[in-house]
């Protein structure tokens, strides 16, 4: 089990990554800006015109570190990874059991369950925080409540389509309580929520989220290869060719207690202002190269928190969610549980 999740983040344009010894040195201009030592790595994200040297791809092949390859803006182009060490027993089982109409159910509902559950309890806390702000309060309430009519639905769903049905139904609630999660006297207007916008993000507020929810699903990609399962085969989501189905159903679990929190926390305490981010001429908002390490920063800072593990009742990291999620996928596949458990925020 790894300690932690250490992922290195490299976004200035132009830099070289090289292997010097048993470390990654980053170079820029030819000049050595700094090095880590490889085995305190679990993967390295490259943003934009980022380089790599085989020498280093072939290293972090070794030793199971996962190069992964982004536009400046965040979008997933590629990965570098080395050879899976899963047990082919695991990943065969896991074909047969997502290609059962009545276990792919099971495992949907239950996932889609705690990800409509942890974006209720992410509304429920924001309403105890703003309790002298009895409008936003009453916005809060309203979307839980609607969320919790939207639980209750999923647990009589009885084919898949009903299911992804229900999820866009809880999402469209959910995304509607978004403003209240705002602090008035925090939050500039720029970044009012009005609506899910993906590609392209058409406002601040959806560019930061969409970027947030790229790196967590860096991570359950990650963490899915790591655990020897095939992060392309899911349950939840369709298959379709280079798509990470599996990665994609365990971050449904930690959308909303992993990134969607500390999106707002970085607006409320006002960490990120919208002179950090821009609009290109197709309508496209970016953050800047500054605002980006911001954020990047506080996502390491957010995966270093600690949380009880609700199913097993221990204290681990933030970052250690979506090994912990895939170790149990795991578990539930060879039979040694009877039903996948996941992440249930208990708030």
């Amino acid at each position: 089990m790894k300690t932690h999740l250490n992922t290195l983040y490299i976004t200035t344009q132009g830099s070289y990554l090289a292997k010097q010894g048993q470390t990654v040195q980053v170079r820029v201009d030819g000049k050595a800006l700094g090095q880590l030592p490889l085995h305190n790595l679990e993967g390295i994200v490259c943003f934009g015109r980022v380089g790599c040297s085989p020498a280093l791809l072939g290293a972090c092949g070794e030793q199971g570190v996962a190069v992964s390859f982004l536009t400046e803006r965040g979008r997933f182009l590629a990965s570098v990874r080395g050879f899976s060490h899963g047990n082919v027993l695991v990943r065969r089982r896991q074909y047969r059991l997502a290609d059962d109409p009545a276990i792919a159910l099971d495992v949907s509902r239950r996932i889609v369950l705690a990800k409509v559950a942890n974006s209720r309890t992410v509304l429920v806390r924001a309403a105890r925080d703003a309790e002298a702000d009895a409008a936003r309060v009453a916005d809060l309430e309203r979307g839980s409540s609607r969320l919790a009519a939207s639980v209750h639905e999923l647990r009589g769903a009885d084919t898949l389509d009903a299911v992804r049905g229900l999820e866009g139904e809880a999402a469209t609630h959910y995304f509607g309580a978004f403003d209240a999660l705002l602090s008035p006297s925090a939050a500039p207007e720029a970044f009012r929520f009005t609506g899910r916008s993906r590609q392209p993000p058409l406002d601040p507020i959806n560019a930061l989220i969409s970027f947030l929810y790229t790196l967590v699903l860096h991570d359950a990609r990650s963490a899915c290869e790591a655990a020897g399962l095939d992060p392309c085969v899911g349950f939840l989501h369709a298959d379709r060719p280079g798509k990470p189905s599996l990665a994609l159903d365990v971050m449904e679990e930690l959308r909303a207690y992993v990134a969607d929190r500390l999106a707002f926390s970085l607006i409320n305490r006002r960490q990120i202002a919208p002179e950090g981010f821009r609009r290109l001429d197709n309508g496209a908002v970016v953050m800047d190269d500054a605002t980006r390490k911001t954020v990047l920063t506080a996502y390491q800072q957010r995966k270093r928190e600690t949380v009880t593990h609700p199913f097993l009742g221990e204290s681990t990291t933030v970052g250690m969610l979506p090994h912990l999620q895939a170790l149990l996928m795991v578990r539930w596949i060879r039979g040694d549980l009877d039903a996948y458990p996941p992440f249930l925020w208990k708030g």
